[in-house]
């Protein structure tokens, strides 16, 4: 209402995260609330040929915002917040869950501006052990640790449906108990090249590759 300046007759654009967009025309502007007559669908699709979850530990001084804002823009599908021996931000309780409500929020306006029409889901902030004995269960076909370990690959192009998880760890990524763990539950080291990616960079770093891989 004030940014674009917009009046009762103007076209705008709506979606509700759950894929696809609608147009729709202003009919009557209060001060807090605009109605509209929605209008024909459009079945449009912006999202990425395969869903991408990344799990990461939560970097500090409000870079996970950061991390969140571009991962959106980048087509991420799921952000898993978590808390690694080495992690420098540590949540709990309730300022854990405004801490999630506040990313999802973020989640929400990048997809706005970025025009996505799926929002990403910003899971519930969890101990790296913790989830690694939930994943047991999941159907996730690839699973990808970043590592700096010799003999790790680098980033394969996926089959197009193909559901892909990257675990990427906080400021002085994971211990070595921690990434045995995560090769224990199924993880493949990966490597995003010789240098020392800081950890609000790698998990951008895959999703930017992934971006540009063809649909």
């Amino acid at each position: 209402m004030q940014v674009l300046r917009l009046q009762p007759g103007d076209a705008i654009t709506l979606f509700d995260g759950q894929g696809g967009e609608w147009q729709a025309r202003i009919e009557q502007m209060g001060r807090s609330v605009v109605s509209v007559q929605v209008l024909a669908h459009q079945p449009v699709d912006r999202e990425l040929a395969f869903e991408v979850t990344i799990a990461m530990g939560m970097p500090a001084n409000e870079r996970m915002d950061s991390v969140v804002e571009k991962a959106t823009e980048l087509g991420v599908a799921v952000i898993q917040p978590l808390m690694c021996e080495r992690s420098v931000l540590r949540l709990a309780g309730e300022r854990a869950d405004k801490k999630v409500a506040h990313w999802q929020s973020v989640a929400v306006a990048a997809s706005e501006q970025c025009g996505r029409t799926r929002v990403p889901t910003v899971q519930p902030v969890r101990a790296l052990s913790a989830w690694l004995a939930a994943l047991s269960s999941e159907a996730i076909v690839q699973r990808h640790v970043l590592s700096l370990r010799a003999g790790s690959r680098g980033l394969a192009a996926g089959q197009a449906g193909e559901a892909r998880l990257f675990l990427s760890g906080p400021e002085g990524g994971l211990s070595e108990v921690e990434e045995q763990a995560a090769l224990g539950a199924g993880f493949q080291p990966m490597s995003l090249g010789p240098r020392v990616l800081r950890a609000d960079t790698a998990p951008l770093a895959v999703l930017a590759a992934l971006s540009v891989s063809p649909r």
